[in-house]
């Protein structure tokens, strides 16, 4: 991924993490791949063990993340780095295609939720655990990253 900060200057990368904060948590931005095309992005700070393509959840007020797993509810954002505890970074609100971690073999366009694996996604039906707004445009076959469209998504309405 090469996203880049459009329409401004001196922002963070989105790839990159920093041990500073930068900019206010939740700050968005847009950003644009020549492979994944445009999206939108909010500045967090990260939690541990925090990898490229996690799904986390995070605190509108706080602006800190949580790597989902079962039982995770809220807003819902992807990893663009290895943005670990006490480091800041962007994650993906909103994007045609950007990538996402499969716990296991995932199908295109069907419902995904959250696992016990922190950080991935799976097609298999927990109920309460459903993810609104977030689909696969690639299928997984296996634990790996596949490629997802993301609208604002959030974790427990299904």
């Amino acid at each position: 991924m090469a996203y880049h900060v459009t329409g401004a200057l001196g922002y963070q990368d989105i790839a990159d993490t920093s041990t500073t904060q930068k900019h206010p948590l939740g700050t968005r931005v847009y950003g644009t791949d020549p492979t994944y095309g445009t999206a939108e992005f909010i500045y967090l700070k990260g939690v541990a063990a925090t990898a490229i393509g996690d799904l986390v959840t995070y605190d509108v007020k706080d602006g800190i993340t949580v790597r989902s797993v079962s039982a995770s509810k809220g807003p819902a954002a992807i990893a663009m780095s290895a943005n670990v505890a006490s480091q800041y970074g962007w994650y993906c609100v909103k994007a045609g295609s950007c990538p996402v971690s499969c716990a296991a073999a995932t199908a295109v366009d069907v419902a995904l939720y959250v696992t016990t694996a922190a950080g991935a996604v799976d097609d298999n039906v927990i109920v309460g655990q459903g993810i609104v707004g977030l689909q696969l445009n690639t299928a997984a076959a296996g634990a790996a990253l596949a490629d997802a469209r993301l609208n604002y998504p959030d974790i427990g309405a299904l």
